[in-house]
């Protein structure tokens, strides 16, 4: 596959972009998430200043991220046959008291 040139609109800025042909939908679809999720912050809260709306909606979208992703669930160890083996150990050192 190639790369073929875009341009996105984030925020009022324009920015060129050379992406994988085939990530075109993708990267046009992220750029319309980010859009709207700064308009609904213009929106909610009053913000006007562009950074300070591009800060608050990569916040948004790294939590919503993190939360979608699987986490693994930690199992404790098992030490059930070193605690056996200690146990044994401590028994045979008894015995030669």
């Amino acid at each position: 596959m190639g790369k073929i040139s875009l341009k996105v609109e984030i925020a009022g800025r324009t920015y060129p972009l050379t992406v994988q042909e085939g990530e075109e939908k993708k990267v046009l679809k992220a750029a319309e998430d980010i859009n709207k999720a700064i308009n609904l912050l213009k929106t909610n809260y009053s913000i006007s200043d562009s950074q300070d709306l591009l800060a608050m909606s990569s916040l948004q979208f790294m939590l919503k991220g993190a939360s979608n992703k699987i986490e693994k669930e930690i199992v404790p160890a098992d030490y059930s046959s070193i605690e056996r083996a200690l146990h044994d150990f401590t028994e045979e050192l008894n015995q030669l008291d």
